[in-house]
């Protein structure tokens, strides 16, 4: 390790442990810039260059995917590692313009998630429609975020059964995800149970989803809370549909972190997080609709193994920062 190398990994140890994000990104950001500067130069001065190999590199960067050698062919990451483009998710429309997140925006995500340390899972529906991420099928207790799944579990119910929303279910669905309570949502599991979750989770296109005997230790993946916030709307019963998105929407101001601070007012966003304490440290996720005019994207980060609650709060932040960015 060269002496310049070995001061780096010295001054951002020393970050890393006082978890001065901000500072940390920017002279990350400024090594990385002059890193890249210094390749660019060695390579105007070589007078051969392989083409192919130039190609490969840039088109596996840029496909930012898990080891391909342990990713089943029909995996959206496998397509992307051959070359071929990343599968559409049903119900998601493509648009013309530039793909929010751009890759450059996940490559800085990832590298940013990489330094917080723990265990992180990132996965979105672009703009395109495409399911994109890291870590996406790394399998997690859900904690709160199946809370989401409660309320379209519920209002399935009363419209299969041609019920009306009544005010006392309506209670209990706003606190349950505007206030997270958890004995709202004890009382929506007993009417939908296990299998109103599975129910949802069939008609969302939901992989790896299992539950058995309580909502909070149901296991989910990102790409799966990505593919259910990518369908929102369609998994509403019209009727409910307003009302639905407007809970996920309404969230109490400190319930409002994370990607709704990334969104800057800039998007709509309806969301629903989870967090609690784990064998390894602090569990926190978080999983987002996100809609500016026509265009819209979902997001899901999902962590264990964090120092703090309120680190987990900041890593997701930092994340949900960098996918939003247009520059």
């Amino acid at each position: 390790m060269c002496k310049h190398t070995r001061r780096s990994a010295v001054s951002l140890a020393r970050l890393v442990s006082s978890d001065n994000t901000d500072e940390l990104v920017r002279r990350w950001d400024e090594s990385y810039r002059r890193s890249r500067q210094r390749r660019a130069a060695r390579r105007a001065s070589r007078s051969k260059v392989r083409p192919l190999i130039c190609v490969v590199a840039v088109l596996g960067a840029a496909a930012w995917v898990d080891e391909p050698s342990s990713t089943p062919a029909d995996d959206p990451l496998a397509r992307a590692a051959l070359l071929q483009p990343a599968p559409v998710v049903k119900g998601v429309s493509i648009r013309s313009q530039p793909a929010i997140p751009s890759a450059a925006a996940m490559r800085s995500a990832w590298r940013f998630a990489r330094r917080r340390g723990g265990r992180v899972s990132i996965a979105v529906v672009d703009t395109r429609g495409r399911l994109r991420g890291r870590a996406t099928r790394d399998v997690y207790p859900s904690a709160s975020v199946v809370k989401a799944m409660l309320l379209l579990a519920e209002l399935k119910r009363l419209a299969g059964n041609r019920l009306e929303l009544d005010g006392a279910t309506l209670d209990l669905l706003r606190a349950m995800i505007t206030r997270s309570d958890n004995d709202s949502a004890d009382a929506i599991y007993a009417r939908v149970g296990d299998a109103g979750l599975r129910d949802v989770a069939a008609a969302a296109g939901l992989r790896r989803f299992r539950v058995a005997l309580s909502w909070g230790y149901a296991q989910v993946t990102a790409a799966d809370m990505a593919r259910l916030f990518a369908r929102l709307r369609g998994l509403a019963p019209p009727r409910y549909r307003r009302t639905a998105l407007l809970l996920l929407r309404s969230l109490t101001p400190e319930h409002r972190w994370g990607i709704f601070k990334a969104a800057r007012g800039r998007w709509t966003v309806h969301a629903k997080g989870g967090w609690r304490e784990t064998a390894s440290g602090h569990l926190v996720h978080q999983a987002a609709w996100l809609r500016h005019g026509g265009r819209h994207l979902s997001i899901a980060v999902l962590t264990d193994a964090q120092p703090s609650h309120i680190y987990g709060v900041h890593t997701v932040r930092g994340i949900a920062d960098r996918l939003l960015r247009t520059r």
